[in-house]
């Protein structure tokens, strides 16, 4: 997601820095005309605004509040672009630690998958204060296709949460609904441009579903093992609200049972690989 992200800003021109733990996605930034730092915190050396885009919650506090991260340098006006999928306990720690060095951290995840971030086919949830918005708002709109400002700091990831619990439930009715064209004896690319044009379609029918139907679930979409991440934090979240979510549930069992059958690294179209096996196919 993150070089999708820094690639859309510099091909509109912008002066990127960029810092990431792999040589090759480095080398992918320098070779797209980015420049590169040491570490997180020279990525803000030249900046007023930064971007991160990260998989783990450790990962966001290394390089917010780590010995070389972001806030170890007082940046007094830095506005922090947080894109992220991860638990808001962890971002408002990261949040209150960089506010000491005059640091403000937005919380704006994308909605979308890697894949949709290439064709800038994502949404960002912003919040958090007004004036850091305001900076944050150009570089938003150069890299997504849409920015929803949902209010306080916070708020962000509570419809980041919200969206998720869609995706989840929409990619297995999606692939179930496959398996019974299949079995149906249907021509699926029939049936994919048929339920696509009518109200039975959904964006995880739309973009998974010719994955599924070619059960080839390796494209650059959100791998099982990151979107388990993703499924365990809305738990969370719904446990904390007291809201029962019965079918995100039930929906989550298929993303366990895909990683049980082998498909940590594929794209979370693999859940069609689950419902696939149990119609003996």
């Amino acid at each position: 997601m993150g070089s999708a992200l820094s690639g859309h800003l510099l091909a509109a021109g912008w002066r990127v820095t960029g810092y990431d733990i792999d040589p090759a996605r480095m080398a992918a930034h320098t070779g797209r005309g980015g420049e590169v730092a040491g570490g997180p915190a020279g990525t803000a050396a030249g900046a007023d605004t930064v971007v991160t885009s990260l998989p783990t919650a450790q990962a966001l506090l290394d390089v917010t509040t780590g010995v070389a991260g972001l806030g170890s340098v007082p940046r007094p006006g830095l506005v922090i672009i947080e894109t992220s999928t991860l638990p808001l306990a962890v971002k408002r720690r990261a949040s209150d630690a960089l506010a000491e060095h005059g640091t403000v951290l937005l919380d704006c995840p994308l909605s979308g998958t890697g894949g949709q971030a290439l064709t800038k086919d994502v949404v960002a949830y912003l919040s958090g204060p007004e004036e850091a918005k305001a900076q944050a708002l150009p570089v938003l709109r150069t890299m997504t296709r849409g920015v929803h400002d949902v209010g306080e700091f916070g708020n962000g990831s509570a419809v980041k949460f919200i969206a998720n619990l869609l995706v989840a439930i929409h990619n297995v009715a999606a692939a179930e609904a496959l398996v019974l064209a299949e079995r149906a004896g249907l021509d699926l690319a029939a049936v994919l441009a048929a339920v696509a044009d009518g109200a039975g379609s959904s964006d995880m029918f739309e973009v998974r579903g010719p994955a599924m139907a070619a059960a080839d679930y390796s494209g650059p979409g959100v791998t099982t093992t990151v979107f388990a991440k993703d499924l365990e934090i809305i738990a969370g979240f719904a446990k904390d609200t007291g809201t029962p979510t019965p079918l995100f549930a039930l929906a989550s069992t298929f993303y366990a049972a895909a990683l049980a059958q082998g498909h940590a690294a594929d794209d979370t179209a693999c859940v069609h690989a689950v419902l696939r096996s149990m119609a003996g196919r």
